[in-house]
C-alpha cells in the first residue's frame, strides 16, 4: 500500500477517491443491456447469459428438484454454520420491528404511522468470482420478517448452467422458492421490467460490481422501482495504533482486498512504525491466499496514512465514510462514539469485519464509495414503507380548521381553504 505521512486536508478528497470507472462510460455499456431486456424479455436474457456467463439457459427458474438436491451437496458443518448465522441475523433484525406510532397532536386530531411491507422485492446475489451465499441470509431474512409477499432471487449460473449449491441451500433455508439463473445488469433489468420468466418487483436489493450498481441506479430513475442503495465494490478502513495487533489488522485488510480487483482498503495509524508492522504482516499473509492475484490488484488501489492527531484521524475517517470501519485502537469505544459516517463499525481487536459479513447478526449489505455519508445499510426498515394516517373528529376540525384556512389563504390555495370552510359551515348549520 502506498504510504502518506500527515496528508494535508486539502488533499483529502483526492486521497480518499475510490477506484471506480466513470459512470457515463459504464452507462454506455449497461444501457443497451437494459433496453434490450425491456423490449425482448427472456430472449435477451438468454442472449446475455450466454455472452457474459458462458451458460446456455433454457429454463431460468430453478426447479424444486434442484433446490432439494442442493441440500445433499452442502456439508453438515456448513449447514450448522448457516443455521447459527440465520439465528443471529433473525434475532437482530426481528428486534428492529416498530410499534404502530399513534399520537394525538391536539384534542380530536390523531396521527398514526405504521410499517407496511413492500409487496414485491428482488434480491441480487453475486456469484461470479465468489458465490456469496451469505448475502442470501442478509437479504432474505429481513424480507421474510417484514412480510414481503413475493421475493425473487437472481444469481448468475456457472458455465454448466448451475447455481452454487450453498446459494440454493441458503435460499431454501430462508424460504425463498423463486430463484432465477441470471446475473449482472441483465438480472437487474429483468427484475425491474419483468420478463416471461422473471416477475417485476417494486424494490431491488443486493451488492454487485460497478455494472450491477449502475444498472440499479439507472432503473431506479426510469422505472417505478426502488433500490436499497448504491452498493458497489467492497471497501474497509482500519484505524490502528500501538494497541492494535498487526496480524489482525492485516487479515482484515486482506479480507476486503480479496473481494475483487476494484476493492479498496485504507489504513490509518498514529505512527509510521505501526503502518510498517501492518504492511509486513500483509505481505506475509498475502502469500497464503488462494485469491492472491485479486488481492494484489486491490492493494494497488489501497493506501496507508500516518495521522498522529487523534481528532484529525477521526475527521479523516468520517470524510472517507467507509463501508466497513474497524477501530483497532486503544480507546476504540470512545472513538466509535465520534463516528458519523460509516456503513458498519467493528470495535476492538477481537471484532473482525468477517463477523459482520457472516454471522454476528448485523447486515453486510452496506453503502460504498462514500455513500455512507447519507445512506444506511440494509435493515428491516429497508423492506417496509412507512405510511401515515390521520383522523379528525368534529371537535378536532373546529379546533384546527381556522389555522388551516388562514394558511391556505396566505398561500392563495382557495380550494384547500374551501375544503375546511365547507366542513366548518356544515357543522355550524347542523348543530
Amino acid at each position: 500500500m502506498e504510504k502518506f505521512i500527515e496528508p494535508n486536508i486539502n488533499d483529502w478528497p483526492e486521497l480518499i477517491s475510490r477506484p471506480v470507472k466513470n459512470f457515463d462510460d459504464i452507462k454506455k455499456i449497461v444501457q443497451p443491456v437494459l433496453d434490450k431486456i425491456k423490449h425482448e424479455g427472456d430472449s435477451a436474457l438468454k442472449e446475455f447469459t450466454q455472452k457474459f456467463d458462458g451458460a446456455e439457459i433454457n429454463d431460468f427458474l430453478v426447479s424444486t428438484e434442484e433446490l432439494d438436491k442442493a441440500s445433499s451437496l452442502v456439508s453438515q458443518e456448513l449447514k450448522e454454520a448457516l443455521q447459527l448465522a440465520k439465528n443471529n441475523i433473525e434475532k437482530f433484525h426481528a428486534a428492529q420491528a416498530d410499534e404502530v406510532l399513534t399520537v394525538e397532536t391536539m384534542p380530536g386530531v390523531s396521527c398514526v404511522r405504521k410499517s407496511v411491507a413492500i409487496r414485491k422485492v428482488g434480491l441480487y446475489i453475486p456469484g461470479g468470482t465468489a458465490p456469496l451465499f451469505s448475502t442470501v441470509l442478509m437479504l432474505a431474512i429481513p424480507a421474510k420478517i417484514a412480510g414481503c409477499k413475493e421475493i425473487v432471487l437472481c444469481t448468475p449460473p456457472n458455465k454448466e448452467g448451475n447455481i452454487h449449491p450453498a446459494i440454493l441451500y441458503a435460499a431454501k433455508l430462508t424460504g425463498i422458492n423463486t430463484v432465477i439463473k441470471a446475473g449482472g445488469a441483465q438480472a437487474v433489468a429483468a427484475m425491474a421490467f419483468g420478463t416471461e420468466s422473471v416477475p417485476k418487483v417494486d424494490k431491488i436489493f443486493g451488492p454487485g460490481n460497478q455494472y450491477v450498481t449502475a444498472a440499479k441506479q439507472i432503473v431506479s430513475q426510469s422505472e417505478k422501482v426502488a433500490i436499497d442503495m448504491p452498493a458497489g465494490p467492497s471497501e474497509v478502513a482500519v484505524y490502528a495504533d500501538a494497541a492494535s495487533i498487526p496480524s489482525f489488522v492485516a487479515s482484515d485488510l486482506l479480507s476486503q482486498a480479496e473481494h475483487g480487483v476494484d476493492s479498496q482498503v485504507i489504513l490509518v495509524a498514529d505512527t509510521e512504525k505501526t503502518v510498517d508492522e501492518i504492511n509486513d504482516a500483509v505481505a506475509e499473509q498475502l502469500e497464503l491466499l488462494s485469491r492472491k492475484d485479486i488481492a494484489i490488484e486491490a492493494l494497488k488501489n489501497s493506501r496507508a496514512f500516518v495521522i498522529n492527531n487523534k481528532q484529525t484521524a477521526i475527521d479523516f475517517l468520517n470524510e472517507y465514510a467507509a463501508e466497513h470501519l474497524i477501530l483497532a485502537n486503544e480507546d476504540a469505544d470512545d472513538v466509535a462514539e465520534q463516528i458519523i459516517n460509516a456503513g458498519s463499525v467493528f470495535i476492538g481487536n477481537f471484532t473482525p469485519e468477517s463477523a459482520g459479513d457472516y454471522a454476528s447478526g448485523t447486515n453486510h449489505t452496506l453503502p460504498t464509495n462514500g455513500y455512507a455519508n447519507a445512506y444506511s445499510g440494509v435493515s428491516l426498515d429497508s423492506f417496509v414503507k412507512k405510511i401515515t394516517f390521520q383522523k379528525i373528529t368534529k371537535e378536532g376540525i373546529k379546533a384546527i380548521g381556522p389555522s388551516i384556512e388562514l394558511m391556505a389563504e396566505e398561500e392563495q390555495l382557495d380550494a384547500h381553504k374551501n375544503a375546511v370552510t365547507l366542513r366548518l359551515k356544515y357543522l355550524q348549520e347542523n348543530v
